[in-house]
């Protein structure tokens, strides 16, 4: 004899209601006029500064311009060697001082504003976006690896922050001074504008494998490769501005998590810790909830009456700003202190440009 049972089936999860967002989203054009407007100081400090490059390799003949000490915001490296003299020793170099307070000033933004630099004010960042959605638009798609790939390859630009670090840590401060002293640390700058003047064979086609790959994979060179990044990003955790997600905001439509060009789990999380967050806000822009999603400061601890974190959200005009004043502030303090431009006797360039 059997006994049937009626198992009653689980309730359907109740669909959430959607509450449209009450203003249109302005953030992408904002950080587009920010990148373009960035991207253009970047080319006149090239121009400016290949003017200077070919005076002196005339023989100080012909234009003469005055070298623009913002270029050096190129030499990375030149930056974080230039830290670990100033921590070490407590100087400021004289020796590409303008890399280092630019070094320092993508440091704090990315640990206020999360890794902002990269999406919003890098030339190369910003170029690579367009690249991949030029691929798209050629394509119909990007290449989306999957999740293990993707997480190995991430690793590759910590190997080589890793590298450089490591190099730089063991470099005795007395061997940094005599390194940036000599022709060739004089003349890095020079001889990065030289690379991609009289670029080789091979360099450019490695230039050119990146330039597909960056079309057919959503920023290659920064999620990958980039060890600027890598640092910039493993800073960036320390931000208290994150992207903050409201459960009882959220629809669950995953808009947020596809749109993420760093495929980051937006759409999961309360808020996004992880170093790979650029605060490129795409991910707000796409989301139709009204404050369900919003770059924010956490909420206050004690707080005299009910608080949400969206009360305290940073606005794209206020990041836009925040970033500006950071950026200006910095290179008018080092202008008006004498930290900016080399004092280099003008022989020494008449002797070394030409030779770069």
């Amino acid at each position: 004899m059997s006994v049937e049972v009626n198992a009653a089936s689980p309730p359907a999860p109740e669909k959430k209601k959607l509450i449209r967002r009450l203003l249109p989203d302005l953030s992408q054009r904002t950080r587009l006029t920010v990148q373009c407007l960035f991207a253009a100081l970047n080319l006149w400090l090239g121009i400016q500064f290949f003017l200077w490059v070919r005076y002196f390799e005339q023989g100080g003949t012909g234009l003469e311009v005055a070298r623009p000490s913002g270029a050096e915001g190129w030499l990375p490296i030149a930056g974080l060697m230039n830290a670990k003299y100033w921590l070490v020793t407590g100087y400021f170099p004289s020796i590409h001082p303008a890399a280092l307070v630019l070094f320092l000033a993508f440091v704090f933004i990315s640990l206020v504003f999360k890794k902002a630099f990269c999406s919003w004010l890098c030339p190369v960042g910003t170029l690579s976006e367009y690249l991949w959605k030029l691929g798209r638009r050629l394509f119909s798609r990007n290449l989306r690896l999957p999740r293990w790939a993707d997480i190995a390859l991430r690793g590759l630009k910590y190997l080589l922050l890793g590298f450089f670090g490591f190099a730089i840590i063991v470099m005795p401060a007395e061997g940094i001074q005599d390194f940036m002293s000599g022709p060739f640390g004089l003349m890095a700058d020079v001889r990065m504008l030289n690379f991609f003047r009289h670029v080789g064979i091979t360099a450019a086609l490695v230039l050119l494998l990146l330039v597909v790959l960056s079309m057919l994979v959503q920023n290659f060179w920064c999620r990958f490769l980039c060890p600027y990044g890598a640092l910039l990003g493993l800073v960036s955790i320390l931000s208290p501005v994150k992207i903050r997600r409201d459960s009882e905001a959220c629809i669950d439509c995953g808009k947020c998590a596809h749109a993420c060009p760093s495929s980051l789990p937006v759409d999961s999380l309360a808020q996004m810790r992880s170093a790979e967050c650029t605060a490129c806000l795409v991910c707000i822009a796409v989301c139709p909830a009204q404050d369900a999603l919003q770059f924010a400061l956490p909420p206050r601890v004690a707080a005299t009456a009910p608080e949400r974190w969206w009360n305290r959200t940073v606005s794209p005009r206020a990041l836009a700003l925040s970033i500006a004043f950071i950026f200006f502030t910095l290179v008018l303090v080092a202008r008006l202190t004498g930290h900016w431009n080399m004092a280099v006797p003008r022989q020494v360039y008449l002797d070394l440009v030409p030779h770069a």
